[in-house]
């Protein structure tokens, strides 16, 4: 083992025995229940180092068909939310998007519309 595997291996630990140590001064808890109770905490711990979340997860690229049916007459569906606007630029905007970047991210083409067509 290596010197920062260890060190991060010391950091679970301390940081399970700080949690655990706190979290039984102010709750009674069985003895029997404690290894689990510092099991579940330690691998709580290491779990948020892990993989992202599927949140965080690249998502799909629409297909064809869901950009079509994205498109209504009276509306756009957000591929972000899934909800009607009339104008994504707003919306984006609150999620810290371009349309630029939403079109890249979702896979549109460069000519999606960002607000319904008002005729």
């Amino acid at each position: 083992m290596d010197d920062q595997t260890a060190s991060s291996q010391i950091d679970f630990v301390g940081l399970t025995a700080e949690l655990v140590s706190a979290y039984i001064a102010n709750n009674s808890i069985p003895a029997s229940e404690l290894p689990a109770l510092m099991a579940n905490v330690h691998a709580a711990i290491k779990g948020l180092t892990g993989t992202p979340s599927p949140e965080t997860a690249k998502p799909e690229k629409a297909t064809p068909a869901q950009i079509r049916k994205s498109i209504t007459p009276d509306a756009l569906i957000s591929f972000e939310d899934g909800r009607l606007y009339k104008t994504l630029r707003r919306h984006l905007r609150l999620r810290g998007l371009s349309p630029e970047a939403y079109r890249e991210k979702w896979g549109l083409p460069f000519d999606y519309p960002m607000t319904v067509d008002f005729r």
